[in-house]
């Protein structure tokens, strides 16, 4: 598999650090409100890259982190007069929801940051000694002048970044790109740590939690939103850079942002009402997690993606084709009490993960599943059908739509509607139309038509 390294802006084959396993990690969200359906594009990006490197017999460790501890979330307890724990439960629960409508598997591992205090701690104080981080009145910042690769993630130049860099005059910050790695707080959960009771910084702890689950400073694959690209990532390797002298994976993974109705939209500059309209459940409830999930990756995971009633709109008559030559391809071998079998059209796999091998290209990839829906329907249109290539079209089908994330609805036939479909069968050969109504409605009723 070949994917865009957004380090070195360049396709690279992916050559797992250790044979036969992949080691992957992917930002998780602040859980202080229910996810939004920005949220949802990384869980749709990265479940797929995870089941296509599976299907190709992978070993994949799959790692998505909780940051349970940040200002909005102990806002959220104090205006619910709730804990802080009780507030980031109820979020979980959501997003796990979502992910699981949107038929992506959970993480592998997902730590939170509440139960990585101690390691976060020490890996501050390693900084604190090696002099890449310095202590302030009890808050510890980062010197960024201290990795002088700082920049090389986002591809900026220090210099630049200095003249962007907006200056506090009382800032108690040597230098004004410096980031926090432990703040003073004042009010809701925090800790005990050398330099103050408090809590970390947003920045530290994605580095400590992987080293922490995986047991090495270097992984195959770190993804997540754009967004993250910079700071968030970039000072995530910064932090590695001066502790362990590597940037932390080998392949950086950035899927693009959404776009609502064709226009750029950010948390920042949509008002709660625009908000309120795009939680991921809300969608999901209205339209069916296949349909979002088809839409979050029928764009190319780096482009921009854009929402709106008539990407919905098409996401349901594209499954409706899928799902209709499934179900006839399917219903028709069980009248013939055919025996399905593990073979499949090899030719069409292939050529559907070469596609998902060229950086995730899930365009084409359903271009492939279309292209083998038309040979479906094409074999069930003969007089005479050959079962077994049927057979072994629908398990290729099933291995695609899988790979993509989408349930198939499979129907089992019982004898009884084995029955009435030949009983359908007769009145329609003999113009008895009534009972041909009657038989397919019943047949309609159960979905079998």
């Amino acid at each position: 598999m070949k994917l865009y390294n957004s380090y070195s802006l360049q396709l690279e084959e992916l050559k797992p650090i250790e044979p036969g396993k992949v080691s992957m990690y992917v930002c998780g969200p602040t859980v202080y409100n229910y996810p939004h359906i920005g949220n949802a594009r990384p869980i749709a990006v990265f479940d797929t890259l995870k089941k296509a490197l599976s299907a190709q017999g992978l070993d994949v460790t799959f790692v998505s982190n909780y940051t349970d501890v940040d200002d909005k979330i102990i806002n959220a307890a104090i205006e619910n007069n709730a804990s802080e724990k009780e507030i980031t439960d109820k979020y979980i629960e959501a997003y796990n929801e979502v992910r699981n409508n949107l038929n992506a598997d959970l993480p592998d591992v997902a730590p939170r940051v509440t139960e990585t205090m101690d390691q976060i701690i020490e890996f501050i104080d390693k900084m604190v000694k090696n002099g890449s981080a310095y202590v302030v009145d009890g808050d510890v910042y980062f010197r960024v002048s201290s990795d002088p690769k700082y920049g090389e993630l986002s591809h900026q130049k220090m210099e630049d970044l200095m003249v962007g860099a907006r200056i506090d005059e009382n800032t108690k910050k040597e230098n004004p790109l410096d980031f926090t790695l432990w703040k003073v707080t004042e009010k809701g959960i925090k800790w005990d740590s050398p330099w103050s009771k408090g809590r970390p910084g947003w920045h530290t702890e994605c580095v400590v939690m992987i080293q922490n689950v995986f047991k090495k400073p270097l992984i195959d694959i770190h993804g997540g939103g754009l967004d993250l690209k910079f700071p968030h990532h970039e000072n995530e390797v910064a932090q590695c850079e001066v502790c362990n002298h590597t940037h932390l994976a080998n392949m950086w993974v950035h899927n693009g942002m959404i776009n609502i109705d064709g226009a750029k939209v950010s948390k920042s500059t949509m008002t709660e009402e625009q908000k309120s309209k795009l939680w991921a459940k809300d969608l999901i409830a209205h339209h069916g997690g296949n349909t979002i999930r088809w839409v979050l990756i029928s764009a190319h995971y780096r482009a921009p993606l854009n929402l709106s009633d008539e990407t919905i709109d098409t996401a349901k008559k594209e499954l409706t084709k899928i799902q209709s030559a499934y179900k006839q391809a399917i219903v028709k071998l069980q009248l013939v009490n055919f025996k399905n079998v593990d073979s499949y059209d090899e030719d069409l796999w292939t050529k559907f993960i070469d596609e998902i091998n060229d950086d995730l290209n899930t365009p084409n990839a359903i271009a492939q599943v279309f292209e083998t829906v038309k040979i479906l329907n094409q074999s069930l249109r003969v007089r005479e059908i050959d079962e077994n290539k049927v057979a072994s079209l629908v398990n290729a089908l099933e291995k695609m739509m899988y790979v993509l994330g989408i349930k198939l609805d499979h129907i089992t036939l019982s004898d009884a509607d084995k029955a009435t479909y030949q009983k359908w069968q007769v009145a329609k050969k003999e113009k008895d139309f009534a009972k041909a109504d009657e038989y397919r409605t019943i047949l309609q009723d159960k979905g079998i038509l």
